[in-house]
C-alpha cells in the first residue's frame, strides 16, 4: 500500500480518535442511574469526571462541580490522569502528523524526516489510545463493582455504606444504606472506548507508513559488471624468432 494512503488514513483516524477522547473526557454521563424496575422516576442522576448532575422530570438540570483532589479515591484520580494524558498525546500526535504528510511540502523536507515524524505521531496515537481505553475500562470496572455491591446491599446483603463510599469515590461516592441507587454504564464510556480504538488503528497505520517510506528511501546502487582485461601471452619460441628477425634487419 502506498505510504501516502497509510499516512492520510492514519491522520484522519487520529483526528477522529482525538475528538472522541476529548468528548468523552468532557462528558458528564460516565455513569448513569439505573432506572430498571422504577415505575416513576422524578430525578435522573448521572456522574462524570468533573461534575455530578441531576435532571428532574420538569427538565431542570443542576450540576455540582467536583473540586479538590483529596476527596476522591486514587482510582478515580488515575482515570482522570489517563484521560488527560490521552487527550494531550492525541492532540500533539495530530499536530505532528500534519507536518509529516507527504502531500505537504515544507522547505523541501526530506521523506526520511517525514517518515520519522510519522512514526512519532503513530507512537503518540497508540499511547493515547491505550490511555483512553484503560481509563474507560478502569471506570467501568468500578461501576460493575459498585453495582454488584449496591444490589447485594439493597437485598439485605450487609455491605456498609462507608465501604462503598470509600471504595468507589466516583463523584463523591455511590454508597449509602438500604435503598441506595445503582449506576450503570454511561454513553461517555463507549465514546472513550471507541475513540481509543480508533486512535490505536490510526497509530498503526502511521507506523506502517514510516516503514514504507524508509523502504522507498533506501539507496540503490547500480550494478556494475566487472570485465577483466585480457592479457596476451607470448610463447618463448616466438620471442626468439622475433629477436632473430630484428637482428637481420639491423
Amino acid at each position: 500500500m502506498a505510504p501516502s494512503v497509510l499516512q492520510n488514513g492514519g491522520f484522519i483516524l487520529g483526528l477522529i480518535g482525538a475528538a472522541g477522547l476529548i468528548a468523552a473526557t468532557a462528558m458528564n454521563n460516565w455513569s448513569v442511574k439505573d432506572r430498571q424496575g422504577e415505575v416513576v422516576t422524578s430525578v435522573y442522576t448521572y456522574k462524570g469526571l468533573w461534575q455530578d448532575c441531576e435532571t428532574t422530570s420538569s427538565g431542570l438540570t443542576e450540576c455540582r462541580p467536583l473540586y479538590g483532589l483529596l476527596g476522591f479515591s486514587g482510582t478515580f484520580q488515575a482515570v482522570r490522569a489517563l484521560m488527560i494524558v490521552g487527550v494531550v498525546l492525541s492532540v500533539l500526535g495530530a499536530v505532528v502528523s500534519v507536518f509529516s504528510l507527504k502531500c505537504l511540502t515544507i522547505n523541501s523536507m526530506a521523506d526520511t524526516t517525514k517518515g520519522k515524524m510519522s512514526l512519532t505521531a503513530g507512537i503518540m496515537f497508540i499511547i493515547a489510545g491505550l490511555c483512553g481505553i484503560a481509563g474507560a475500562s478502569i471506570y467501568a470496572n468500578q461501576i460493575v463493582t459498585s453495582f454488584r455491591m449496591s444490589t447485594y446491599n439493597n437485598y439485605g446483603g450487609g455491605y456498609g455504606g462507608g465501604m462503598m463510599e470509600g471504595g468507589m469515590g466516583m463523584g463523591g461516592g455511590m454508597g449509602g444504606m438500604g435503598g441506595m441507587p445503582t449506576y450503570t454504564f454511561g454513553p461517555a464510556l463507549f465514546v472513550g472506548w471507541i475513540g481509543g480504538g480508533v486512535l490505536l488503528i490510526g497509530g498503526i497505520l502511521k507506523s506502517l507508513a514510516f516503514k514504507e517510506m524508509v523502504k522507498d528511501e533506501k539507496p540503490r546502487y547500480p550494478g556494475v559488471v566487472y570485465k577483466p582485461q585480457t592479457r596476451s601471452t607470448t610463447v618463448p619460441g616466438d620471442q626468439n624468432s622475433e629477436d632473430t628477425k630484428r637482428d637481420r634487419y639491423v
